[in-house]
C-alpha cells in the first residue's frame, strides 16, 4: 500500500473554512474498534462484474471484449457486458440470443450425470435441452473461483484489522475502519497524542489539507447544502484512504486472477452496496458523508434492500410514490402514523442514509443442498436412487473442500425432501459422528430416508427430490482415546482410495484457471418491521450463493438471483448456506422426529436397519444406467 497521501494543498486559496473539526477524539477511538455508529466509519462493497460470464471467459482464455453468455439448458443465466451491448437480457432464449448477436459464445454450465466421478463441461450448447432429464447443473466452478477471490482479498489486508463478509458468491463487504485508523495515525502524527485535558469529547485538530485527489474514482456530487469549496474534514480523509486500499485490492484481483470488479465506498453497508453498482463494470464509486442524501435521492426506495417486497409495496400505496426524493419531505411522525412506530422510524433512517448493520466476518458454510425437479416425474425407487447418487457425489465433493476428510468440519444431519403432487414430505437423520465420513456412507443414509418416505405413503410419481446436509461443526468435540481416531487394515485402505478418488475430481472435469497468488493468510428488526421482513434474512440465507435480492439492474446480484430462479424452473438447485448475520437463518438443524430412537442407535446398527428397510421396500441393482426420463422438451 502506498504511504504517500494523495493530497493537493492550496493554503493561499480563499475558502470558507471551519475553525475546528466536526469530529472528536472519541470518534477517532471508536474508528479503531470498527464501531458501527462511528461517524468516521468506512465500508466497502466489492462486486464482481458479470461473475459467471467472467469465470467462463477466464477459464476458456477468451478475449473479454467478445460477447459471451452462460447457458443453462435453453436459457441464459449470465451475460457479459459486450453481449449486453446487443440488447441481450437474461430473459431471452439461446436461439433469440444468436439471432441478435450471431458471434456470441454460449457456454453451458458444468453438469453432473449419474455414474460420473466429477462434474464436466461436455454438454453441447445446441443439444443441451435434450439432456435435462439425465443431468443436473453444477455451480462448483464459480464457487471455487469465488473462494479464490475471497482468499486473495483477505491476503491484501492486514490480518489483525480485516473484517470481510462474504455477502454472496460474487460480492463482499469490507469494514476498513480499523485499517484506515492505523493509516491515519501513520500519516498524521498529530492525531497520536491524548485528547486535550484528557477529554475525549474535545474536537480533533483540523486536517492540514484543503483539497483531496480522488484519482480515477467516481465521486458522487455533494448535497445541495454542501460545497466543494469547503475544506475536507477527517471523514473525507478516511474515505480517501479507504479508496486507496480498495483500488489496490481490485488491481490485485485483476492482476493475479484476471477478474474485474466494481466497488462502492461509504459510511455504511446500504449506501456502499448501492454505490458499487453505480459505475459498472470495473468502476469505483465514492459516496462521501456530505453526498449521501443527494446520492440516495436519485433512487427508487424499492431498490434498497428490504424495501423491494411487501414493505415497499405498502410504502408505495401509503405515499403514492416509489422515489426517495419524494419521500424525504415526509416527517418522521407521518411515517410512524402510516406504518407504525418501529417501521416508520426504521424507514426514516434508511432514506436519510442511516444503517448501523455490522460487517460480519464469518464465512463458513452451514448447509449444502442438491436438488432436481423431474419432467416428467419419475416413477421408481431405482431411478430415485440413481439421482441420490448424483446428489451425494455433488455434496461430498463440496464437503471435501470444507475439510471433511481431515475432520476439520463436518455436518451433523442429513435431510431428504420429496414432492409427490401437491404433497411434500421431509425426513432427517443424524450423521454418525464416531466414524470417518464417506460418500458411500452418505448414500446409504440418503437411501434409508427415501425408503422411509415410501413406507409412509404414496411416493410415485415423484416431481422433485432434494438432499441436504447441515449443522456443521468444527473438528471433533467428543473426548476419546487416540485409537478412536485411527483406522487400520481394509478400512484404512478404503479411506486412502476415497481420498484419491475425491481429490482427483479437480482434474478432467475442472479446466485449469490461472494460478492464484501465494496466500499468506488464509439487523434491523423488531416490532413492526419484523412482520414485513423479519424472516427474510432466513430465506435469503438458505439460498445464499444463488438467490440474493435484486437491487441493481446491472449488478451481478440480479444475475445470480435470476440464475437461481431459472434453475428452480428447470429443477436445478446447487446451494450453500453461509454463516452470515445479515442474511443468517437457521443453523440447518431440524427438531428430532418420531424416528429419533432409530437415529440414536450406533452407526453400524443404523446402517444395518437402513439396508433392511430398503430391502423390504424396493430392492435395487448395485449397478445401473443413468436416471431415465422421457422429458426432452428443454425448457
Amino acid at each position: 500500500m502506498t504511504s504517500s497521501p494523495n493530497f493537493l494543498s492550496s493554503p493561499t486559496t480563499p475558502r470558507r473554512t471551519r475553525r475546528k473539526s466536526r469530529f472528536t477524539y472519541k470518534n477517532l477511538s471508536t474508528l479503531a474498534h470498527s464501531s458501527p455508529t462511528c461517524p468516521l466509519r468506512v465500508i466497502a462493497h466489492i462486486d464482481l462484474d458479470a461473475f459467471y460470464a467472467q469465470c467462463e471467459t477466464v477459464r476458456l482464455g477468451i478475449d473479454p471484449g467478445k460477447p459471451l453468455a452462460v447457458q443453462q439448458w435453453q436459457g441464459l443465466i449470465a451475460i457479459n457486458y459486450p453481449a449486453r451491448a446487443f440488447g441481450l437480457t437474461r430473459h431471452v432464449t439461446i436461439t433469440e440470443a444468436k439471432e441478435k448477436c450471431p458471434e456470441i459464445i454460449c457456454q453451458h454450465v458444468a453438469t453432473w450425470k449419474e455414474g460420473d466421478a466429477e462434474w464436466t463441461y461436455d454438454l453441447d450448447s445446441v443439444d443441451a435441452a435434450k439432456e435435462i432429464a439425465t443431468r443436473k447443473v453444477s455451480l462448483d466452478p464459480y464457487r471455487i473461483q469465488s473462494r479464490r477471490i475471497l482468499a486473495l482479498i483477505k491476503d491484501c489486508l492486514p490480518a489483525d484489522k480485516q473484517r470481510v463478509e462474504k455477502a454472496s458468491i460474487d460480492e463482499v463487504f469490507i469494514d476498513l475502519s480499523a485499517h484506515v485508523h492505523a493509516l491515519l495515525l501513520e500519516r498524521y502524527p498529530e492525531l497520536r497524542g491524548p485528547a486535550p485535558y484528557d477529554d475525549p469529547s474535545e474536537p480533533l485538530p483540523r486536517p492540514p489539507t484543503t483539497a483531496l485527489d480522488w484519482a480515477a474514482d467516481a465521486l458522487v456530487d455533494l448535497d445541495a447544502t454542501q460545497s466543494e469549496e469547503d475544506d475536507p474534514d477527517w471523514d473525507d480523509i478516511c474515505t480517501l484512504l479507504a479508496s486507496e486500499i480498495v483500488r489496490d485490492v481490485r488491481q490485485r484481483i485483476y492482476t493475479d486472477l484476471h477478474y474485474t470488479c466494481s466497488a462502492g465506498l461509504a459510511r455504511n453497508k446500504m449506501v456502499a452496496k448501492l454505490g458499487s453498482a453505480h459505475k459498472k463494470p470495473n468502476g469505483q464509486t465514492v459516496i462521501r458523508n456530505r453526498a449521501i442524501q443527494h446520492f440516495l435521492s436519485t433512487f427508487k426506495f424499492t431498490k434498497i434492500r428490504n424495501l423491494g417486497g411487501k414493505l415497499g409495496d405498502e410504502v408505495v400505496a401509503a405515499f403514492n410514490t416509489d422515489l426517495v426524493s419524494e419521500l424525504l419531505p415526509v416527517s418522521l411522525e407521518q411515517l410512524k402514523k402510516q406504518l407504525g412506530d418501529d417501521t416508520g422510524a426504521w424507514l426514516y433512517g434508511i432514506i436519510h442514509g442511516e444503517d448501523t448493520s455490522e460487517v460480519n466476518p464469518r464465512t463458513q458454510i452451514k448447509s449444502m443442498l442438491s436438488a432436481k425437479s423431474f419432467r416428467p416425474s419419475i416413477n421408481s425407487f431405482e431411478i430415485a436412487c440413481k439421482w441420490l447418487r448424483i446428489f451425494v457425489a455433488d455434496i461430498f465433493s463440496r464437503l471435501v473442500e470444507e475439510g471433511v476428510l481431515e475432520n476439520k468440519r463436518r455436518p451433523k444431519t442429513i435431510n431428504l425432501h420429496h414432492r409427490q403432487g401437491a404433497q411434500t414430505r421431509s425426513k432427517q437423520a443424524p450423521i454418525p459422528m464416531g466414524r470417518q465420513m464417506t460418500e458411500e456412507g452418505l448414500f446409504e443414509l440418503a437411501r434409508n430416508l427415501l425408503a422411509q418416505v415410501i413406507v409412509d405413503g404414496r411416493a410415485w410419481p415423484c416431481a422433485n427430490l432434494s438432499l441436504s446436509v447441515g449443522g456443521f461443526e468444527d473438528g471433533v468435540k467428543d473426548n476419546k482415546g487416540i485409537g478412536g481416531f485411527l483406522v487400520h487394515g481394509e478400512e484404512a485402505k478404503a479411506l486412502r482410495e476415497q481420498v484419491v478418488k475425491v481429490k482427483s475430481r479437480g482434474g478432467g472435469g475442472r479446466s485449469e484457471m490461472p494460478p492464484a497468488a501465494k496466500k499468506s493468510r488464509v439487523g434491523e428488526g423488531g416490532g413492526g418491521i419484523t412482520r414485513f421482513f423479519g424472516g427474510q434474512g432466513r430465506q435469503e440465507s438458505a439460498n445464499s450463493d444463488t438467490d440474493r435480492a435484486m437491487e441493481e439492474e446491472d449488478s451481478e446480484f440480479a444475475e445470480v438471483r435470476h440464475a437461481a430462479k431459472h434453475a428452480r424452473a428447470d429443477g436445478e438447485c446447487d446451494e450453500e448456506e453461509e454463516e452470515d448475520e445479515l442474511y443468517a437463518g437457521s443453523d440447518g438443524e431440524a427438531e428430532p422426529g418420531p424416528g429419533v430412537d432409530l437415529m440414536r442407535r450406533p452407526a453400524q446398527d443404523h446402517l444395518g436397519s437402513s439396508q433392511s428397510l430398503i430391502d423390504q421396500v424396493y430392492p435395487i441393482e448395485p449397478d445401473g444406467g443413468p436416471p431415465q426420463s422421457n422429458d426432452d422438451d428443454g425448457d
